[in-house]
């Protein structure tokens, strides 16, 4: 049975950290088919759970379309499942390296072993799909996995623990609960290496525990994720693709565009164009059947806080639509002008649909105001002249771009996901996320006869030639 451990102090978390670690050591490092085998085995139990699944994120967050937890979660664990399958074991094969002259006629080789036994902290805005997806790229690596959800959505963390409870004994991967003080003693386990995605306050207190025992981390995090509109860009197609990353699971996405930088020329536009397709994708705003709810109610109120500070120093909040009286954990669709910075929208990651409009007057002006702020998760550019997209992708640092879309690049598999300072580091998806969780050993195996002899002593002209011949 996978384990389900309610833990309230860190002893009662070794002893499962100590079974994965013993049981890598006694079998060693997995064959590719045992791991394409895993893979398939995780793809077959999420297909099977898919109405569970849907049902227990709906309950959690209040109210989620099914379709929206498919979309956004079932379907890219299950592309990312077929992507591993079919990369896994080409990753898995040694790399020939070069070898200097000098040291002819023998060989290096790089080879990638799994690390161990892998630690997972995920977040509550997609806690399935968060949970799954670096789950996926360890076993792919060879580790086995300690897992901790996020306590916020207890109805999803039921049905994953199950499922991974029938997949996989608990030495390969299982599955811990708890509160913030379990996450915190969590992190503390001396892992092999720990990914955490959520907040960036949250990383910061993670890694500091992980540190004690110089454990590596992959930190995914967040920020104030731009979509630049290009002088050249075609409204219409950035707003509806603006709202469609904006309003997604009601904007409780890490990479979500959290503010909107646009030609002052365009500005009125461009919100018209946005309120128009708010309303086509939820004709019946906040009461739309495919619009998500707020999480609860302590999100719900911080970003009411946001919005009420807004107004209160002079900005002016567009709301979109209608609310929903029914489910009080639905926020309506808004877009908030005349901003500021000394504005907590404009100083927080808003995480929700609230979209702050802010306009510039130059591509440089708005380049400058981007790296003015912490390097985003996410960065956004729509427009069509190479001249400024080059300008925009050399000049600013983000984790990611998507150019005239949003979000998309989060399903590209073959492409690294992760952030650049505040916004985390480290990266998985992609071949790089599987050597982020693997150890890259390089081996050296010299012949019976070699070169090297000439720089040992006894020394002689012919020791001066190659030396000679070294530092040319």
């Amino acid at each position: 049975m996978t384990a389900h451990v309610q833990v309230k102090d860190d002893f009662l978390l070794a002893p499962l950290l100590g079974k994965q670690r013993a049981a890598f050591l006694r079998e060693g490092p997995p064959s590719a088919a045992q791991r394409r085998a895993d893979l398939l085995k995780l793809k077959r139990g999420l297909l099977a759970r898919r109405p569970v699944f849907e049902a227990a994120l709906s309950k959690d967050f209040g109210y989620r379309s099914a379709y929206e937890t498919r979309i956004m979660e079932i379907i890219p664990v299950i592309q990312a499942v077929n992507y591993l399958r079919r990369n896994v074991s080409k990753w898995m094969r040694p790399e020939r390296r070069r070898v200097a002259l000098h040291f002819l006629p023998a060989s290096a080789r790089v080879i990638y072993q799994p690390l161990g036994v892998v630690g997972i902290v995920s977040p509550w805005n997609y806690p399935l799909s968060l949970a799954i997806m670096p789950l996926l790229w360890a076993i792919a690596a060879g580790n086995r996995v300690m897992l901790k959800p996020s306590e916020l959505t207890p109805a999803t963390t039921d049905v994953l623990k199950a499922m991974l409870r029938d997949i996989f004994p608990e030495e390969q991967v299982g599955v811990v609960t708890g509160g913030p003080e379990i996450g915190a003693a969590f992190s503390r386990l001396p892992f092999d290496h720990l990914v955490f995605t959520g907040s960036t306050n949250v990383g910061r207190m993670v890694m500091k525990e992980a540190a004690e025992n110089l454990v590596p981390v992959t930190l995914e995090l967040g920020g104030k994720s731009p979509a630049l509109i290009g002088p050249d860009a075609d409204l219409e197609t950035a707003a509806a693709s603006v709202a469609y990353g904006k309003l997604a699971n009601a904007g409780q996405t890490c990479i979500a565009p959290d503010y909107v930088l646009v030609p002052e020329k365009d500005a009125a536009a461009f919100v018209a164009s946005y309120d128009a397709t708010a309303l086509e994708l939820y004709p019946d705003g906040a009461a739309d059947r495919n619009y998500s709810a707020i999480l609860d109610t302590a999100h719900h109120a911080r970003l009411r806080g946001l919005l009420e500070d807004a107004e209160k120093k002079g900005a002016r909040v567009l709301e979109i639509g209608s609310g929903d009286r029914a489910n009080p954990h639905k926020l309506p669709a808004s877009v908030v002008l005349n901003v500021t910075d000394d504005m907590a929208i404009m100083q927080q990651e808003i995480f929700g649909p609230v979209l702050p409009v802010m306009t510039y007057r130059t591509l440089d002006e708005a380049i400058a105001y981007i790296n003015r702020k912490s390097h985003p998760l996410a960065l956004y550019y729509f427009g069509n002249s190479d001249k400024d997209r080059r300008k925009v992708l050399t000049r600013t640092h983000s984790g990611n771009v998507t150019i005239n879309d949003t979000l998309m690049h989060y399903v590209q598999n073959d492409i690294p996901f992760g952030g650049v300072g505040m916004a985390g580091m480290g990266a998985y998806h992609g071949i790089e996320g599987f050597k982020s969780l693997s150890h890259a050993k390089g081996v050296f195996t010299q012949s019976r006869w070699n070169l090297g002899g000439l720089l040992r002593p006894p020394f002689n002209r012919t020791t001066d030639w190659v030396i000679r011949y070294l530092l040319r």
